[in-house]
């Protein structure tokens, strides 16, 4: 029998676990409807209606629309605490895979935005340092983690903007895998520890 002490922390466990699943469904059928209609045509009760839940509570998750959108689109999960470099190296590429998939024109329009706009720029600047936050928590905290999770964040952002806005030829016309492949020892370089 557990004692009451460990049931309380079983029980306080599992409901983060929730919450972190809750999340992830709804960043899941943002994506997806993000994808499908563009930024102006999802709404927030259609993305809760997908994840199951309330549209209250994607709004208590995100706080709006635009930051749900931000989230959902630019930003990759972030790896449980205890990944591997290579599941948190698939999930950057996994993301980036469903960027070079090809962006909704809303997201095209906030990428060029934020350079330009300072409210863009804001809502960019917090959604990167989101992604930052994240990746660097699964990395080694004495190999530089965050400097390591900004170059990673940098790099696969200059590709989607040369890919999505710039249209460079060699990256056009390579296959999303390739690229992807090609990628992968330098992120590998970057989220692993020096020996």
């Amino acid at each position: 029998m557990p004692t009451p002490h460990q049931s309380r922390a079983d029980h306080h466990q599992s409901r983060a676990d929730r919450r972190r699943a809750t999340e992830a469904r709804i960043l899941d059928g943002a994506r997806e409807l993000f994808a499908e209609r563009g930024f102006d045509r999802t709404t927030i009760r259609a993305v809760a209606t997908s994840a199951g839940v309330d549209p209250a509570l994607v709004m208590q998750y995100f706080g709006s629309k635009r930051e749900l959108f931000t989230t959902a689109v630019q930003a990759a999960p972030a790896p449980p605490p205890d990944a591997g470099p290579d599941t948190l190296v698939d999930q950057l590429l996994a993301t980036l895979g469903l960027k070079l998939g090809g962006l909704p024109e809303g997201t095209l329009a906030m990428m060029r935005s934020m350079l330009t706009d300072p409210a863009a720029a804001d809502h960019a600047r917090a959604a990167l340092g989101r992604q930052i936050d994240g990746i660097g928590a699964a990395l080694p905290e004495d190999e530089d983690p965050e400097l390591r999770a900004a170059l990673v964040v940098s790099t696969l952002l200059g590709v989607s903007v040369g890919h999505q806005m710039l249209g460079l030829s060699p990256l056009r016309e390579a296959p999303a895998d390739r690229i992807a492949a090609l990628l992968r020892p330098a992120l590998a370089a970057l989220t692993t520890p020096a020996p």
